[in-house]
């Protein structure tokens, strides 16, 4: 990997989805009479997308896509940033290009013709677990063309959602970022989204790591497990930390870990009154962390931060954060 010769103008510049999430309350039992995958996420084709809002109780459209998210909650606490993602010429994808414009976040990717918005149907049970049912739509259809090479030589990390890498023509985008952020020197963060993902491309996801193209993963244990073929925590880590400069795993309610260069930091849990809503949490914990980790602190201390900006998001509908981020971690940990 190259030296970096100047500067980055972008802390954390991503690719991800870009997705407007639609969520309704519901009981357990519509999830059943709907054969949904409780708690998970799956793929759905514009005529699924249809029928499942049809079946939705009243819903409230917020702007979503994992990296997005993290993007969200970074220049929520001062970060710069910078989204690469494809929306299409209709009201969804001008939504979504508004928000993601108004949180600070630079996004010039041109909106396309032909293929919908991508949207993901939420349905949020009263313990606050969401299921998940996303129309990739026109969001799998980011060409290669569409990067600003330039603009990723300029940050300082490449963050890269799993959930993009379906898709044969954003898969070809990314590998090129991936190169693009190599020959400037620059860090790269993945996170792999969800175990059905890695199911399908784990060993593409090796090969990344093996070959030493991430230098921060992000995933829950249930993903760790995933990648490394076993469900023992406590050897999964032994496994992946040695070939990843900086892992972190995430735990839920027991916390999260991560080990860089033998060092080991763990941390809680933030205690909350209630969860209302599941939705982002990972995405938001990234954040935190990647804030930590582009302004130099320890890892006990990006760590913290992730779960504060975690807790935040679970406390409201919607995977972008409400609160002020920048305070709620100043009254936490200074």
């Amino acid at each position: 990997m190259a030296e970096p010769t100047v500067p980055p103008a972008f802390d954390v510049i991503a690719i991800g989805n870009a997705i407007i999430d639609v969520i309704a309350n519901c009981n357990d039992a519509l999830i059943e009479e709907l054969g949904l995958s409780r708690g998970g996420m799956m793929l759905i084709d514009a005529e699924q997308a249809e029928s499942l809002y049809a079946a939705m109780g009243p819903a409230r459209e917020i702007s979503g896509g994992s990296a997005a998210n993290t993007l969200a909650g970074l220049a929520a606490l001062g970060a710069k940033c910078a989204f690469i993602g494809q929306v299409a010429e209709d009201q969804l994808g001008e939504v979504f290009t508004h928000d993601i414009r108004a949180g600070g976040i630079a996004f010039d990717v041109p909106a396309r013709a032909g293929v919908p918005t991508a949207r993901c149907l939420i349905f949020v049970t009263p313990d606050g677990q969401r299921t998940m049912n996303t129309f990739l739509g026109a969001s799998q259809h980011l060409p290669a063309e569409a990067l600003d090479e330039s603009a990723i030589a300029n940050a300082a990390v490449l963050y890269l959602e799993g959930y993009l890498w379906d898709p044969e023509e954003p898969r070809a985008a990314m590998r090129k970022a991936i190169e693009a952020a190599r020959a400037a020197g620059r860090k790269i963060a993945f996170t792999p989204s969800e175990c059905f993902v890695i199911d399908r491309h784990r060993a593409d996801f090796l090969d990344l790591i093996e070959t030493g193209k991430i230098d921060v993963l992000f995933c829950n244990e249930h993903e760790m497990a995933a990648l490394v073929g076993h469900d023992d925590f406590e050897k999964g880590v032994a496994q992946l930390a040695p070939q990843i400069p900086v892992l972190v795993v995430t735990r839920g309610a027991q916390g999260a870990v991560a080990i860089s260069g033998g060092q080991r930091a763990e941390v809680g849990a933030e205690p909350i009154d209630r969860v209302v809503d599941t939705t982002g949490a990972g995405d938001l914990f990234a954040a935190g962390f990647l804030f930590g980790h582009v302004r130099g602190k320890s890892l006990e201390e990006s760590l913290q931060y992730g779960a504060i900006c975690a807790c935040e998001i679970i406390s409201h509908y919607g995977a972008r954060p409400e609160a002020d981020l920048k305070a709620l971690i100043s009254e936490r940990v200074g």
